[in-house]
Formats: structure tokens, C-alpha cells, sequence
């Protein structure tokens, strides 16, 4: 078993040999390179499942009872500073390294057909195995200093990943966003570490927690800087996880590949924040409100994720705010001091949600190919529907991944969701309320996309009325998009409202720079648009698509299982429980308590009664027996005539922009925070050009005006210096005396 342990550093370096060996060869042998791209899928696929392995070894370990490992060495020591480095092998740290490989090796199988025809195929699997390399490294830090270096790195492979189309405006908009806003969360945490350093002394956590804990018991620091301290900590996780009031960053990331919105979007880097959290719970349960404020920001975001995907259209932004609202079902377990829930819903949210991700690439992937359907319209989902007999694998997958995160029994997140609704009516019936009201809004905006992406009819003409085939579209790579003119296809248009033809769905073609259609000319081919498929109906992807799909099925129906207490109702009996006994033991938690079978069922019956509400609620309002797309109205199915609609129709539609212009918060952000900045610094550049390059400018001609009066005044005669210097003196000795 030491000997397992020992080796454990090597986990985050296995994957490294794949970005590094890309990007020699794209500086060394470029051609040979690319001609050989395709081969690139397999080591990638191949070093991560090595670390799978290693992980799961370390996971059997941690099952079995092995205790908590750490393994460090100094790296730097100057006078009474040292800086260490190591990893930290815990239950945390193997159920996060689980996730990041099994999500990261079907991603990765999902990426080589659906980035097949990209020319930055090789880059992005440079890219997403040096993203796979930072999250582990993440996951074994052993001290804050560690965590902030991968937790930049992981940042950077963010930003290159979202904005990996960056030649679209839209994509590169998108990633300075993603940007900034984990800039801000990023200040914040690395002011948190240094503040705890001042207090404690120390990087590592054991220290961290040791010390805290006895400063607080001998009354030895300032508990309101302590405070500050463990907030500012949190604002780091706020922002990499999608918390309010930093989540504005999560449905714009949408603009990258889609793979990468399962991977980094659903699974990995969004969980990097619950990560920093869990792991620094020890610490946070210490100090005063802390817990409060990480409860409240959970249940905030709970609410708010769920009510801004009631309305979206784009099924990808849909998908982000539900793993905004899930994020904050963890978050609020957290807070709550339910630390095994917490895990327990992040595990089985990180499968569900990737099944859905990945199946909602599939369906892009289908609609993209269609003859005559442009990119920009294939993420609508009113412009779907009636794909069921099309995609029937994708239709299934998505479906079970649908109900699962509805909470429907016994998939996977009805096991961990109704725990942490257990634990919520013990901390507070306010939160309580609103997370179990949430469950309902899940399960009706989930079903929503179910309805409106694969039943019904299929809602777009794909041949003008004359019987010729529209110019087929197809997504170039990232050097760039040609957005071709609009399809002048007047049914298309008939089916779309005033909302669908503005700005989130826009027929707007962006320019492209000169010398960027230069480099498209030479990247290409003729037979990257040979291997295209098109049609004139969606088709089912190819099987290295759909194996992933079938894959994460798998977990979505089994994985709850590991939570469940066999035998005598004690949830020691389970193998999560046994999985987190070391860190549970540690945090001095509750959990291993007895599980009362009775009671959770009673409570499960209220959840499931709510999320078949919420589900029933949308096979109403869009199944095809009683909705149209012709025409989106909701308002005229509430109440059709009568003096009612006064009453709902000012509330629904309120509802629904509410919910469609994201609750109104970016725009909020675009009038205070970016117009302000901008006006500050127009009122910096007015200040620096007529002020102070004002002064420097009068000075100098001022000098120059003096001077040139001055050459007047010497004519070269003695006489006429003396008498100007005895002048003077008289002036200066009269003025002395008086």
C-alpha cells in the first residue's frame, strides 16, 4: 500500500507527454504532424487511462481503510520563510481524480469524431490534456500556494478552450468574459491565502486548520480580519464555480466546442471551486458566518440558476444553468455542514450532466449537417423538435440523463439530491422551501428541453419552394467561420418571432480580417469538405460518439448505488460512507450516523411529487397535443379570453424576459461596471492628456516665449550688462531694506 502511495506524484505528470509532444512536432515537423493528426486521440486516451487505474487503485485504498497520505518537500527556505511542495492523497482527492479521468477519457473518445474535420483538431487535444494534467495536479496540492498555481493553470486552458472558434466574435467575447471574471475570483482567493499566511504562518492545511483552531480558542486573533480572510477564500470558489453573483461567465463558455462544455463546463473546472471548499471546510467551520454565507450564496444561486433556464432556447445555455442551479444544490450542502451529501450530488451531477452535454453535441453535431441549416440555428431548440425517429440512441441518452437530474428514482441524482433536501429542512425550512420549489423548476425546464428538442414535428424546411438544395454550411475550425448570407427561406422566418430574428440568434455575418481569409485559402482542402456529411434530415452520430453516450449512461443508472446503505440501515454500510470515513472522521462530522429508511422514503415521496408536478406542468405547456411552435405563446394557453388576461399576462410575460435576458444581471453589469470603467478611464486619458501633458507642454513653451525675449535684451556692449546688474541689485537691496 506504501508503495501505491509513494508513486502518487506521478499522477499529474502522465498526461503532460501528449500536449508537449504536439506542439514539438507542430515546431519541428509541422507537415508530418498534421498529416498524422488523427493518431494523436489514441496516447491521450491511453495516458489518461493509466491515471484512471492509478486513481482507482488509490480509491480501493481509501474503500479498505487506508488512512490519509501526504508526502512533502521543501522547495524553498530563506530565514524563517520555506515553501514546500507535495500532494495529498485523501478520499477527496481520489473522488475528484475519478471524475476528471472518466469524464476526461469519454470526452476525449467523444472529441476525435466530432472534431474530426476541425483544422485545430491537434491543438485541441494538446489542450485538453494539459487541461487534464492541471486539474490533477489541483486535486493533490497539499498547500494553498500549489492549489493557486494549477488553479491559474487550469484558468489559462479554460480560456484557450472557450475560446477555441476565437476568430468567431462572439467565441473570443466569450473568453475574455470567462476571463476577467475568474480574474476577479482569482484576486480575491490569492488575497485570502496571503492574508492567512500573515495570521498563521503556513501553506498547508493541516496547519492552516491547527492553527486557526487554536488562535480562535485562545481568543489570539482578530476574528473579523479571519472573517475577511476565509471570504475572501470563497470568492475564489464563487467564481470558478459559477456562484452567484460571479456565474456570468458560464452560458457565454457555450461558445466553445461542445466537448469542452462536458468536460470543463459540467464535470471538471466548475468543480474546481467545490473542490476549494470542501477541501478548506475544516477551516471555514471555525470561523463565525462563514457557513451562513456559503449556504446563502448556494441557495441564491440554486433558485436563480433554475429560474434564468425556463426560457432559453440555445439547449447548450439551458444546459449551463442547470449546472449553475446544481452547483448551488453543493454549495448549499457545504454550507450546511452535510459534507458527504455535498460529494455524494457531485458525483452523480458530474455523469448526468456530461450524458447531457455530450447529447446535446450529438444533436448539434446531427442538425449541422442537415443541407441548408446553418451552425448559428443549430443550438435553437425552437427550431427543433420531432428528432425521436432521427437520433433514437441520443433521444434515450438524453432522456435518461433528463430524468436523473429531474430526480426521478432510482437514477442517479435522486440519491443525492434528496439528501441534501433531507439536510435542508434540519438547517433551515426557508431553504428548504426554496430548494424543493427548485427541484420542481428543474424537472420542468429539463423536460422542456426534452419536449422541445425531440418531440413533436420537425420544424424547419430544408428546400426553398422552387425544389433546389440551400448551400450546405459547415464550421471551418479556429482560424475561423464564414458566415454565409442569410437563408431566405420565408417559412423559416414565418416560424420564428421577433426575439429569434434579434441579436442571441442573429443572420449577422461577421467580417473576417484580410489576413485571416488568407490563412483559411492555405488550411482548406477539398477533402475536408468532402468528409462531411450532409442530408436532408438529422442523422445518428457515428459510434465513437455514441460509445461515450452509452458509457455515461451506465453511470447515470448505477452510480447512485454507491450511496445507498445496505444492511441494518446504517450508512456505514455504503461505500461512499466508507469511501469518505477518513475525512469525515477528521471534519468531525455526523455523517455515520443511522440512515432512517422510513423517513427518506416519506421525504423522497414529497420530492418525486414534485418533480412529476414540474415534469407534468411541461408535457402540458409543450408536448405537440398542446403546444405549437407557429406559434410561442404560453400566455394564450393560461387564459385565452376573459379579463384574467390582465391579471397573468403582465406576470408570465415578466417571467419570461426575466428569464430569457438572464434576469437583466449582465445587463446590469454592462451599465455599471463596464460603462463606468470605461468612462473612468476617458476621464483618466482627458486628465493625463490636457492636464498633465498640459503642464509639461506650458512649461516648455513658456520657456520658449521667455527665452526668445530674453535674446532681445543682449546686445553685446559691457556697458549695457553693468547697468542692468547694478539695477537689478538697487531693486533687491530697496526691497531688502524695506
Amino acid at each position: 500500500m506504501k508503495d501505491i502511495y509513494q508513486y502518487a506524484w506521478i499522477i499529474p505528470f502522465v498526461p503532460l507527454p501528449v500536449p508537449l509532444a504536439i506542439g514539438a512536432g507542430l515546431l519541428l515537423v509541422p507537415t508530418a504532424t498534421k498529416n498524422l493528426r488523427r493518431i494523436w486521440a489514441f496516447p491521450s486516451v491511453l495516458l489518461l487511462s493509466i491515471v484512471m487505474l492509478f486513481s482507482a487503485d488509490l480509491s480501493i485504498q481509501q474503500i479498505n481503510g487506508s488512512p490519509i497520505y501526504q508526502y512533502v518537500w521543501s522547495w524553498t527556505i530563506n530565514n524563517d520563510f520555506s515553501l514546500d511542495f507535495g500532494y495529498l492523497i485523501d478520499p477527496l482527492t481520489s473522488i475528484m481524480s475519478i471524475l476528471i479521468t472518466t469524464v476526461g477519457i469519454m470526452v476525449l473518445i467523444y472529441s476525435d469524431n466530432y472534431m474530426s474535420h476541425d483544422q485545430g483538431y491537434l491543438q485541441f487535444f494538446a489542450y485538453m490534456s494539459f487541461f487534464n494534467a492541471s486539474m490533477l495536479g489541483l486535486v493533490t496540492s497539499s498547500n494553498l500556494i500549489q492549489i493557486y498555481i494549477f488553479w491559474e493553470l487550469v484558468g489559462m486552458c479554460s480560456y484557450l478552450l472557450i475560446g477555441f472558434w476565437f476568430t468567431r466574435p462572439i467565441a473570443a467575447s466569450a473568453c475574455q468574459k470567462a476571463f476577467v471574471t475568474n480574474r476577479v475570483g482569482d484576486f480575491g482567493l490569492f488575497l485570502g491565502i496571503l492574508g492567512l499566511y500573515w495570521i498563521t504562518g503556513s501553506f498547508e492545511f493541516r496547519d492552516l486548520f491547527e492553527i486557526v483552531n487554536d488562535l480562535i480558542d485562545n481568543n489570539g486573533a482578530n476574528s473579523l480580519f479571519l472573517t475577511l480572510c476565509a471570504s475572501l477564500l470563497f470568492v475564489g470558489a464563487i467564481a470558478k464555480s459559477a456562484q452567484f453573483p460571479l456565474h456570468v461567465w458560464l452560458p457565454d463558455a457555450m461558445e466553445g466546442p461542445t466537448p469542452i462544455s462536458a468536460l470543463i463546463h459540467a464535470a471538471t473546472m466548475v468543480a474546481a471551486g467545490i473542490f476549494l471548499v470542501a477541501r478548506l471546510l475544516p477551516l471555514f467551520t471555525t470561523i463565525p458566518y462563514i457557513m451562513y454565507i456559503i449556504s446563502l450564496v448556494g441557495i441564491i444561486t440554486i433558485l436563480l440558476g433554475a429560474t434564468l433556464a425556463l426560457a432559453q432556447r440555445d439547449i447548450k445555455r439551458s444546459l449551463a444553468y442547470s449546472t449553475m442551479s446544481q452547483l448551488g444544490y453543493i454549495m448549499l450542502a457545504l454550507g450546511m455542514g452535510s459534507y458527504r451529501a455535498a460529494l455524494f450530488h457531485l458525483i452523480t451531477h458530474a455523469y448526468s450532466k456530461a450524458l447531457l452535454f455530450l447529447g446535446s453535441g450529438s444533436i448539434i453535431h446531427s442538425m449541422e449537417t442537415i443541407v441548408g441549416y446553418s451552425p448559428d440555428k443549430s443550438q435553437n431548440m425552437a427550431l427543433m423538435g420531432g428528432l425521436t425517429k432521427y437520433v433514437p440512441i441520443t433521444k434515450t441518452a438524453f432522456l435518461l440523463g433528463t430524468l436523473s437530474l429531474c430526480g426521478i428514482p432510482p437514477l442517479a441524482c435522486f440519491w443525492s439530491k434528496d439528501e441534501i433536501l433531507n439536510d435542508s429542512w434540519v438547517y433551515s425550512p426557508i431553504f428548504a422551501i426554496i430548494a424543493f420549489f427548485t427541484a420542481g423548476l428543474t424537472a420542468f425546464y429539463m423536460f422542456r428541453m426534452y419536449l422541445l428538442t425531440f418531440e413533436g414535428h420537425l420544424n424547419v424546411h430544408f428546400q426553398n419552394y422552387s425544389g433546389k438544395k440551400n448551400k450546405a454550411f459547415y464550421s471551418i475550425s479556429i482560424w475561423g467561420k464564414e458566415v454565409p448570407k442569410p437563408i431566405k427561406n420565408d417559412f423559416l422566418l414565418s416560424t420564428m418571432n421577433n426575439n429569434e430574428r434579434g441579436s442571441l440568434f442573429s443572420k449577422k455575418a461577421y467580417p473576417i480580417d484580410v489576413n485571416v481569409r488568407n490563412m483559411l485559402r492555405s488550411l482548406i482542402t477539398i477533402n475536408d469538405f468532402a468528409n462531411k456529411r450532409t442530408s436532408l434530415y438529422p442523422h445518428e452520430s457515428d459510434n465513437t460518439m455514441l460509445l461515450p453516450l452509452l458509457v455515461l449512461v451506465l453511470f447515470t443508472l448505477f452510480v447512485g448505488s454507491i450511496g445507498i446503505p445496505f444492511g441494518q440501515g446504517r450508512m456505514d454500510f455504503d461505500i461512499l460512507s466508507k469511501w469518505l470515513t477518513p475525512s469525515i472522521n477528521f471534519l468531525h462530522s455526523n455523517s455515520n450516523n443511522f440512515f432512517d429508511w422510513y423517513e427518506f422514503v416519506r421525504s423522497s415521496i414529497f420530492s418525486v411529487s414534485i418533480a412529476y408536478f414540474g415534469i407534468f406542468i411541461a408535457s402540458i405547456l409543450y408536448a405537440p397535443a398542446y403546444s405549437s411552435f407557429q406559434n410561442f405563446n404560453l400566455i394564450n394557453f393560461f387564459v385565452k379570453t376573459g379579463p384574467r388576461r390582465i391579471i397573468w399576462d403582465p406576470i408570465i410575460n415578466y417571467i419570461y424576459n426575466w428569464s430569457y435576458n438572464r434576469g437583466y444581471i449582465d445587463l446590469f453589469y454592462a451599465t455599471t461596471l463596464t460603462r463606468s470603467i470605461r468612462r473612468l478611464a476617458e476621464l483618466t486619458h482627458f486628465f493625463d492628456r490636457q492636464i498633465i501633458d498640459g503642464i509639461t507642454n506650458g512649461i516648455g513653451v513658456t520657456s520658449f516665449f521667455v527665452a526668445e525675449v530674453i535674446k532681445y535684451v543682449g546686445g553685446g556692449r559691457i556697458s549695457s550688462y553693468l547697468f542692468f546688474y547694478l539695477f537689478y541689485v538697487s531693486i533687491f537691496f530697496l526691497l531688502l531694506l524695506l
